[in-house]
């Protein structure tokens, strides 16, 4: 079976003058699905980007971290295990090439904070994010390491 994404990314940073010289054109632009809303991109502040959008560095991690929480529900689900909170506060790191002109990321780090309903099941809890990398189809895609360092929690404790 294959599944089809279709995007829209819609350049919105011509000043006037478009590409004309590097400083001349802003990074904007929007990324559209049908059906959604739009997300307001930029390039990385280093990059003459907007602060105040997201950029494709941080897509990705977020992609990543979406697609492990995702699965590692699904895993907990089927396992027995009950979860009633989630939060991951990801980091991706990015290596910029001896050029300056290119560079790729090193690895991201996964820090979700798990609540689960019982004791019993704090040690299945943090077990199950081993086995996502296995089925998630981000993180089968990507070339860097994805590490993880689950904090499990026990609601009410």
């Amino acid at each position: 079976m294959t599944h089809g994404y279709d995007v829209t990314v819609d350049w919105t940073g011509d000043l006037g003058t478009g590409t004309d010289n590097y400083r001349a054109y802003s990074r904007a632009h929007e990324v559209l699905a049908e059906g959604k809303p739009g997300i307001l991109g930029s390039a990385d502040p280093a990059f003459r980007g907007d602060p105040a959008r997201w950029n494709p560095e941080e897509l990705l991690v977020a992609s990543i971290a979406q697609c492990h929480m995702l699965w590692y529900l699904h895993l907990c689900a089927m396992g027995g295990v009950v979860v009633t909170g989630y939060e991951d506060r990801a980091h991706g790191e990015m290596v910029m090439d001896a050029t300056g002109g290119g560079g790729q990321f090193s690895e991201v780090l996964l820090r979700p904070e798990v609540t689960v309903t019982d004791a019993s099941m704090v040690e299945k809890a943090r077990a199950l994010h081993g086995g996502v990398h296995a089925v998630c189809f981000i993180a089968r895609s990507v070339n860097f390491p994805i590490r993880h360092e689950p904090v499990v929690h026990v609601q009410g404790a």
